[in-house]
């Protein structure tokens, strides 16, 4: 018998590359040089304005919007000077751009920049550039910057838009309300996890009311609820289903309580991407839960939260899929409710959901299908459970899918087959469903075995069968997709790859 696994730390993947570093520069009271008169050096010299800076602009010839510009800033805060750069106007400069069209002149600007020790920008000659300007989301303080690393500006700019859509101006409001509101926060003596209790409340009242205007009503309230977090329940468990592996399928909720975690108990299943959304501080801990194989003891699982959430932690239960279906999590309520241990659930994506929106069929089809049965393929012993309700499961009009069949569909289709079930009924199996490397196989209730047994695969494995799932229902599908007005790329366009 192989034996049982430990929980364990889960190893975190490190920094995918990044083709650029992306940091915010403080520039309130520092000098920046800005080299040019044209519209560009317009824009770079208000960007560098806006975030503060004494602009010293160096233009032989500006134009008029230049000299507007420079007239219309307070004093001080603007130089205009109508001669070009010299060398000895970098010393004590915080950053320099140049506008320069000439290629000479250019390398120029950038050398006598680099040996002054000033990081520096060209515009549109990034071969030149120490530091890029990307597109920028304003809601100052709160400020976002996207870059595409020249890549594809136009690109960048659409990302931009799509955020600024979707990021309410009010959201400004309560930035500066965070920054006046910090210093009284770490000077209120609560502990580490009520202060992250008052910024969790603030962050949700935020986002959920971004254009109310926070008060100071608003802040003795978060405070009112922050100290509460000191005489409620030691530590906190929530069950969060993590769906069937597209992160993008997670619930919001899912993700607050990702991005709230202390530590976070996963089982094997759970994709890596969506650890990836997980509050970056927060522990790991692979609890090894599988159909088959070494698998972490439950009862050792629910030592193990229960024992960090007394230790006041906010402990989530990360499960694949839905927390609730096939996931135990009844037997972690209850160990959790018996230890006086406060408990959340939050439901996800179930993988038949997941499966079933991959394959673009429904599960509850009214010509096929009258109603719709989970089961479980995998028992207390390994093997297929020996109280399965086999009338049910033989249901001509009926969509079955069956979790954690991996080791018994062979047994179960044999069943099957015995109680009267027709060898061709309709079956599919789905390896890694919503994942980039899900295998989808198409076979019937009699040869579904011996395909799965030629196939190489690692994963979770759903089945499903039924007749929501033959050839009617998939030309059904077929014919639903095809929208009037989808186009096909060209063949000569289609043939030529991106270089």
């Amino acid at each position: 018998m192989t034996a049982p696994r430990r929980p364990e730390p889960t190893r975190t993947g490190r920094m995918a590359p990044l083709a650029v570093l992306p940091v915010f520069l403080k520039l309130s009271g520092r000098r920046a040089i800005v080299a040019g008169g044209d519209a560009a050096a317009v824009w770079k010299a208000e960007l560098l304005a806006a975030a503060g800076a004494h602009v010293t602009v160096h233009a032989e010839a500006p134009g008029p919007d230049m000299v507007a510009l420079a007239s219309g800033r307070p004093a001080g805060t603007m130089t205009l000077l109508r001669h070009s750069w010299t060398p000895d106007v970098f010393a004590g400069a915080s950053l320099a751009v140049g506008a320069i069209e000439d290629e000479v002149e250019a390398r120029a600007f950038r050398d006598a920049a680099r040996a002054a020790g000033v990081p520096v920008n060209v515009v549109d000659k990034p071969e030149l550039c120490d530091v890029q300007f990307g597109g920028i989301v304003n809601r100052s303080p709160l400020v976002i910057g996207i870059s595409t690393d020249g890549a594809a500006p136009v690109f960048g700019q659409a990302v931009r838009a799509r955020i600024e859509a979707i990021l309410p101006q009010g959201l400004a409001r309560w930035a500066l309300a965070a920054k006046a509101w910090r210093r009284q926060v770490q000077a209120s003596r609560l502990p580490v996890h009520a202060r992250r209790r008052f910024w969790d409340l603030f962050s949700r009242a935020a986002l959920d009311r971004p254009d109310a205007t926070p008060g100071r009503d608003q802040a003795e309230h978060l405070f009112e609820a922050a100290a509460a977090a000191l005489t409620a329940p030691a530590g906190r468990l929530i069950l969060v289903g993590a769906g069937p592996g597209d992160p993008e399928l997670l619930t919001m909720k899912a993700v607050r309580a990702l991005q709230s975690a202390d530590v976070i108990v996963h089982d094997d299943l759970v994709a890596p991407a969506i650890l990836d959304v997980a509050r970056r501080e927060a522990r790991r801990i692979s609890a090894g839960k599988r159909g088959h194989g070494p698998s972490c003891n439950q009862a050792e699982i629910n030592a193990l939260v229960i024992g960090l959430a007394r230790q006041g932690q906010r402990v989530i239960r990360l499960k694949s899929g839905d927390p609730m279906i096939f996931g135990r999590a009844g037997e972690e309520i209850a160990a959790a409710r018996a230890a006086g241990i406060a408990v959340e659930v939050v439901p996800g994506i179930t993988a038949a959901q997941g499966a079933a929106a991959s394959l673009s069929l429904s599960l509850t089809h009214r010509e096929h299908a009258r109603r719709l049965q989970y089961v479980t393929g995998h028992g207390r012993d390994g093997g297929l459970p020996d109280d399965l309700d086999w009338q049910a499961l033989v249901d001509p009009a009926a969509s079955t899918v069956v979790y954690m069949a991996g080791k018994t569909w062979v047994d179960m289709a044999e069943a099957l087959l015995r109680q009267g079930l027709r060898p061709d009924m309709p079956a599919v199996a789905v390896v890694n469903a919503t994942r980039a490397d899900e295998i989808v196989i198409r076979a019937s209730v009699a040869t579904l075995a011996a395909r799965l047994a030629a196939e190489r695969f690692a994963g979770p494995l759903l089945i499903l069968y039924g007749e929501a799932f033959g050839a009617d229902a998939v030309a059904g599908a077929a014919a639903a997709a095809a929208i009037p007005g989808s186009f096909t790329l060209p063949s000569r366009v289609a043939a030529a790859p991106f270089s």
